[in-house]
C-alpha cells in the first residue's frame, strides 16, 4: 500500500475510533459548529492545533500561515477573524506561534526572498520595533526565541485592532485574545499573558474602530 493510499486507511480508523465510542458522533458534528477558541498558528507541520491543545472536530476554528501573521491587508486572516467574532461568536482568540520557527528565522536573515519579501517584512517590522531589546541578546538561539515571542504579541496586537474585535468585546466582554509559544522540544505551550485590557486601552486613541459611521454597515468593517 502506497503511503498515500495509508490516508484513507488512517480516516477509516479515525471514523471507526469516534463512531465505537459515539455512534452519533458525526451526525452532531454535521449540525453546526459552535467553537469557544479561534486558533491562528503556524503552517508548520509539527504543531497541529487541534492536538496540542486536546481539542476535538467542532472545537476550535482554525486560521494558519508561514509565521502566524495577522496582516490588516490579508483578506484571508481578517474574514476568518471576522467570521470568528461575528458569527461564531467565539469566546477566545489565540495567536501561537513556536520556537524553532522557520519564517521567523528566515526574517533575522538580510537577504533578498524573493515572493517571501513582502511576507517577511511584517516580522522584520518586529525586529526593527524591538531593536533595542532583540540585539543586546547576545545568544543567538534566544534572540531567535525572543523574536518569535515578540511576534506572537505583535500579531495578537493586530488582532485587537480589528473592528469586529472591539465592538464585540465592547457588547458581550468577549473575545479575549492571548498569544502562545509552542516549544517543539518539550511540547509544552507558554502563555505569553498578554495584558488584553491595557493593549485594547492603549491602542484605543489611534484604532478605535467601535463607533460605525452612518453609511456603513456594522458587518462592513474588519
Amino acid at each position: 500500500m502506497s503511503t498515500y493510499d495509508q490516508l484513507f486507511e488512517n480516516n477509516r480508523a479515525w471514523v471507526a475510533s469516534k463512531t465505537g465510542s459515539n455512534p452519533d458522533f458525526f451526525a452532531k458534528l454535521a449540525e453546526d459548529q459552535s467553537p469557544d477558541y479561534m486558533y491562528i498558528g503556524c503552517s508548520d507541520s509539527r504543531v497541529p492545533a487541534n492536538e496540542i491543545i486536546g481539542l476535538d472536530s467542532g472545537e476550535v476554528f482554525v486560521h494558519r500561515n508561514v509565521a502566524n501573521l495577522v496582516n490588516n491587508t490579508d483578506l484571508n486572516v481578517m474574514s476568518v477573524i471576522n467570521y470568528a467574532v461575528r458569527h461564531l461568536q467565539v469566546k477566545h482568540i489565540v495567536v501561537c506561534g513556536h520556537y524553532n520557527c522557520g519564517g521567523v528565522k528566515a526574517a533575522m536573515i538580510p537577504k533578498d526572498m524573493g515572493i517571501l519579501n513582502p511576507w517577511l517584512r511584517t516580522i522584520r517590522d518586529v525586529y526593527r520595533m524591538h531593536h533595542d531589546e532583540l540585539v543586546a541578546i547576545q545568544n543567538e538561539q534566544e534572540r531567535y526565541n525572543r523574536l518569535v515571542e515578540l511576534n506572537v504579541k505583535e500579531q495578537a496586537t493586530n488582532v485587537i485592532k480589528t473592528a469586529a474585535v472591539q465592538k464585540s468585546y465592547i457588547k458581550y466582554g468577549y473575545p479575549i485574545v492571548h498569544g502562545w509559544v509552542f516549544d517543539l522540544h518539550t511540547g509544552l505551550l507558554k502563555d505569553l499573558n498578554i495584558d488584553f485590557k491595557k493593549i485594547l486601552t492603549d491602542i484605543q486613541e489611534i484604532y478605535d474602530l467601535t463607533a460605525i459611521p452612518s453609511d456603513m454597515n456594522e458587518d462592513s468593517g474588519y
